[in-house]
């Protein structure tokens, strides 16, 4: 099983973790699983920027990001070139290493 470290983010995950998933599992559902509480609102179908993470490592070894999930990206804030939406970001056979960005565009957290 695919190992995901996750750096440090003062809310959701201050000390950093370390969190194994199986393949073909989204990074979003991986974090969730693990009681890491990223924000989703909308439920991981696409359609909004709150659930973006950074690829620090690994990115390569993802699915490729589909034309919609890029075109959401743009409306993300932080965006980098290795930024993903980890409800669309799929694990396969490698080691990753994300970072959830700081902010996201999310005025009202909602209570998943």
């Amino acid at each position: 099983m695919p190992v995901i470290r996750i750096l440090p983010h003062h809310e959701y995950c201050p000390e950093g973790a370390e969190i194994t998933a199986p393949a073909g599992t989204s990074i979003c559902e991986a974090l969730l699983d693990n009681n890491i509480k990223i924000e989703h609102a909308c439920d991981m179908s696409c359609a909004c920027t709150t659930c973006h993470v950074i690829v620090r490592q690994g990115y390569e070894s993802l699915n490729d990001a589909e034309e919609e999930e890029e075109d959401l990206l743009d409306r993300a804030w932080g965006l980098e070139p290795q930024s993903r939406l980890s409800c669309q970001a799929i694990l396969a056979q490698s080691d990753v290493t994300v970072e959830i960005p700081k902010y996201s565009i999310n005025h009202a957290k909602e209570n998943h």
